[in-house]
């Protein structure tokens, strides 16, 4: 991952190092400790589920061998004491399990835009966060911080069509966001239900049939087409499938090229359609800015 592209606050926490983790063990001078009840977690923290079973692991671990990773905090502005995390909340649930009184921490004085960059990379990092965390937290940087699509991929060591995917999540409505967090819907069926015009529907239908990522894409086809077809039949050989490699292949250039789902229906002698979902208005007007751009 490239150092240039990092922003203030994680050149700040890893000197030379890429990794949280690694510029947090490497931080040892640095290391002091907090009563527990002095800690709160910070409301911007990306990641909002942590599985119970994991925390009473970790908390018998630290009832045996102590916490061994301090946590990174910050000061709470004027709140006297009181010190936001910025990384590490799943040890401080741990420690609060195990019945700690104070835990080891590094504290550094960083501004909302430092910690929330540091908090994003560090879960990243981890594989932490599940697909609707990661999407919520890229999309909080771009509009709450203002930073592009380019910047967060080379921040996060993604690809920019990857964090531009991501970023149409945000798009569903709320009852599927919460199913896609609750891990009912994976990142496949997400982003197949986005292009549906009627998304929470498709999504019952989903859950309710147990279909799988290519059920779910035949199913908004079908409801798209304004087919009647059933899902439990197996699905026609439509579009994809009657798509030759070449067109295949533009597609996904395409795609790739925008960071944005493309359909292409050639139909001959009689010219075709180029398809161009997109999930929100900043993704309409960089389309719009990337045509009025092509060459006359």
């Amino acid at each position: 991952m490239a150092k240039k592209g990092l922003g203030r606050g994680l050149g700040m926490l890893l000197g030379e190092d890429d990794d949280v983790d690694e510029a947090i063990a490497k931080s040892a001078a640095d290391i002091a400790k907090l009563p527990i009840e002095f800690i709160i977690p910070d409301p911007e923290q990306p990641r909002k589920h942590f599985a119970d079973d994991a925390i009473a692991e970790l908390a018998s671990s630290i009832r045996t061998k102590g916490l061994l990773q301090p946590i990174l905090v910050r000061p709470r502005g004027n709140k006297g004491d009181e010190y936001l995390i910025v990384a590490g909340e799943r040890r401080w649930r741990a420690a609060q399990k195990a019945q700690l009184h104070e835990v080891p921490v590094i504290i550094r004085e960083l501004d909302d835009e430092q910690a929330a960059e540091i908090a994003l990379i560090e879960n990243v990092q981890r594989v932490d966060l599940n697909p609707m965390e990661e999407a919520e937290a890229y999309q909080r940087l771009a509009e709450k911080h203002e930073r592009g699509q380019a910047e967060i991929a080379e921040a996060v060591g993604k690809s920019r069509s990857h964090i531009a995917n991501m970023m149409r999540l945000t798009g569903l409505p709320k009852k599927v966001k919460a199913q896609v967090r609750e891990g009912h819907l994976s990142m496949g069926h997400a982003r197949a239900i986005l292009s549906a015009e009627y998304p929470e529907q498709i999504a019952s239908l989903v859950l309710e049939r147990g279909l799988s990522v290519r059920q779910t894409e035949a199913l908004v086809r079908e409801a798209r087409d304004g087919e009647t077809k059933t899902a439990e039949k197996k699905p026609k050989a439509s579009s994809p499938a009657e798509k030759n490699a070449d067109t295949r292949a533009l597609e996904r250039d395409i795609a790739e090229a925008l960071g944005m789902e493309v359909s292409i229906d050639h139909r001959g002698k009689k010219g075709g359609t180029l398809s161009i979902a997109y999930g929100n208005l900043d993704q309409l007007d960089e389309i719009c800015r990337r045509l009025m751009e092509l060459p006359k």
